[in-house]
């Protein structure tokens, strides 16, 4: 390779690098641009398809876990440390349906596998089906009647909600194993 080869393979490299940082920068501007509501999904529009499910420097601020998208359906997880627990408790109230898992002595449990079955009209489908990163998890569904499956080890639970709007549905399941 020639010495003038080399020096354009450099440039083109720090270019690539350059457009590359510039690019993720802009990402996050805009992400953070507009007002709140519109931060936290432009924000998750920009790192969709990331497993990124730490409420650390996210969009939505107040301690509260990034907001996941499934389909039609956002839901948000959590609740480990206490500013997420207290910033999921918080916003229980807007969201349609709030979950929450114990388990023995009334321990919080992470890892439980959440699949929602229903909706609207009595439809049978899969409407979401994610793994609990906490204790609390909020879904937004639309409004209808759901069972909701929760598997903690090798126990499942059941139960049949019924949304009707914003803070409304609440369903709580308990293990007795560790």
């Amino acid at each position: 390779m020639t010495n003038k080869t080399g020096k354009l393979a450099a440039t083109l490299l720090a270019a690539a690098l350059s457009a590359g940082l510039a690019s993720g920068a802009w990402a996050q501007q805009s992400g953070n641009a507009g007002n709140a509501g519109n931060a936290g999904n432009a924000a998750n529009a920009a790192s969709a398809g990331t497993s990124d499910t730490g409420s650390a420097g996210n969009a939505n601020g107040g301690g509260l876990p990034q907001i996941q998208q499934q389909g039609d359906v956002s839901y948000t997880s959590g609740g480990v440390g206490l500013d997420e627990s207290r910033a999921l408790l918080r916003e229980q109230a807007h969201w349609p349906l709030s979950l929450r898992f114990t388990g023995p002595t009334a321990d919080y449990l992470s890892g439980v596998q959440v699949r929602i079955v229903g909706g609207k009209g009595g439809q049978s489908g899969e409407v979401l089906n994610t793994e609990s990163m906490g204790p609390y998890m909020l879904v937004k569904l639309p409004p209808g009647s759901y069972t909701v499956y929760a598997k903690y080890k090798d126990q499942e639970k059941k139960q049949s909600v019924s949304v009707a709007g914003p803070g409304k549905a609440k369903a709580a399941f308990h293990w007795n194993i560790q």
